[in-house]
């Protein structure tokens, strides 16, 4: 931000049209909206705690089984297997205290695997992790290893979760309401050809939190902003009244938990900041009416939501004088890479945004048209920083703790070139503690492996 010539977080966009503003008024949002929404979320994780409201609640507030942070003793070798999108990774991690040594490779998903069998995708991804053991001749040694399943889960252990539902695209028959470790486990054992013991499933923003924490101890909120949206944080063991069922230790003090906070806004919590552009994104995608929360924050939807706005204004006249290519209205041709790109652009400076309008197919805009398509993406990307902080905001009360790190990951955070300052700025604004925000290194495969790592000194 330093080397920037214009103060982006205070930019009046004295260049935009009112009728442009006007278009977009309802996706700014003020710190009083953005205080009821943390209202709405606290009380909505009290009823995902509580063990009279846990089964209906919105924001399920599942119990991880993680109750012990990074110490820095860990050591050996681990294995981390990463699946939240469309890839997923396997990572070798080599700890030996405060050093760490880590190997890995991405491996696809074709569509036909995240809509057909549970079994043919748990097959896949044993055959991958075979072959990744196999090329780094270990396949004689016992490799505990961390599950990153960044879906919502309910857990019965640090072993043991059951799927609640598929999101980010996926709809594997046969997953639902199964054990998905067991599931890995039956896959694993039919090759016989390696040696892995499954130690931990987790989520994405649970092994955030722990390749923070692992670097930074006052690290208690974990965050993800990229295809999806989730947070989870350090609870009271004390206040989680919710299905704690299996392996847990209550004289412990603390329980990681994982918020699933995507689904905020299910029970029709958020519809006070729901816009025409978020309808037509939820009516539009595979799960109508649910993940409200997520829909309106994260990566996978972001470009949409711009796309929408931008095709709103030229159809009203106000943008391209009123005429653009098929491009623009055509579904999910905007990516939210895009908005990223064009806010990258100093002001007053079209490159990048121009590079974009001719990718899909607009050539020659005028300057106002780059500074309107720049102001579109920048009020959605706010927008998502914003309630994002909101959450954080909310997390922050609820810890009450001074010095509190938030770790974060997810490639809408990573690439954006504000959302770190837009959240910094709001979150400062919306409550009282000091924080932090720190960028994770690879906190689904680091964070899974010290997880297994964890564990495994317990066994």
């Amino acid at each position: 931000m330093a080397e920037e010539k214009w103060d982006y977080l205070n930019e009046k966009w004295e260049h935009i049209e009112e009728s442009i503003k006007d278009a977009c008024k309802d996706l700014v949002l003020s710190n009083e909206q953005l205080k009821l929404v943390m209202t709405r979320l606290s009380n909505e994780i009290k009823r995902g705690l509580s063990k009279e409201t846990h089964d209906e609640s919105i924001v399920k507030c599942f119990t991880t089984y993680v109750q012990d942070l990074p110490n820095g003793t860990e050591s050996g070798n681990f294995l981390a297997l990463d699946l939240g999108g469309t890839n997923f990774r396997v990572l070798l991690i080599t700890l030996n205290g405060m050093s760490f040594d880590m190997k890995s490779k991405i491996y696809a998903i074709p569509q036909s695997l995240m809509l057909g069998s549970g079994t043919q995708l748990f097959d896949h991804i044993a055959q991958c992790l075979a072959l990744f053991v196999k090329d780094l001749k270990l396949e004689n040694q016992v490799l505990p290893l961390g599950f990153t399943f960044s879906f919502p889960l309910t857990q019965y252990g640090l072993t043991k979760g059951t799927l609640v539902r598929w999101t980010k695209g996926f709809s594997c028959s046969g997953v639902v309401d199964e054990d998905v470790v067991g599931l890995l486990e039956a896959a694993i054992a039919k090759r016989n050809d390696v040696k892995i013991d499954v130690c931990a499933i987790l989520n994405d923003t649970t092994g955030t939190l722990m390749s923070c924490a692992w670097k930074n101890r006052g690290c208690r909120i974990g965050l993800i902003v990229g295809t999806g949206s989730n947070a989870c944080y350090v609870e009271k063991t004390q206040n989680v009244e919710c299905k704690i069922e299996g392996n847990y230790q209550p004289d412990k003090p603390n329980m990681l938990i994982n918020t699933e906070w995507g689904a905020f806004g299910e029970s029709g919590t958020l519809d006070f900041v729901v816009t025409e552009y978020d309808r037509a994104i939820d009516n539009n995608s595979i799960n109508p009416q649910k993940q409200l929360f997520e829909k309106m924050i994260s990566g996978m939807y972001m470009g949409e939501l711009t796309r929408l706005v931008l095709e709103k204004l030229v159809d009203n006249g106000h943008l391209f004088n009123g005429k653009c290519p098929n491009d623009i209205k055509k579904r999910g041709n905007f990516f939210t890479k895009y908005v990223s790109e064009i806010e990258a652009d100093l002001k007053g400076k079209y490159t990048n945004c121009r590079e974009v309008l001719s990718e899909l197919g607009i050539q020659n805009a005028s300057d106002q048209d780059c500074e309107n398509v720049r102001y579109v993406c920048s009020v959605v990307s706010r927008r998502a920083a914003h309630l994002a902080s909101a959450g954080i905001a909310c997390l922050l009360e609820r810890i009450g703790e001074e010095n509190v790190t938030v770790g974060i990951d997810g490639s809408v955070y990573r690439f954006h070139p504000h959302f770190h300052d837009l959240m910094t700025e709001k979150i400062s604004q919306l409550q009282k503690y000091k924080f932090d925000l720190m960028l994770s290194e690879d906190g689904s495969g680091r964070g899974a492996a010290l997880v297994a790592a964890v564990a495994a000194q317990k066994r």
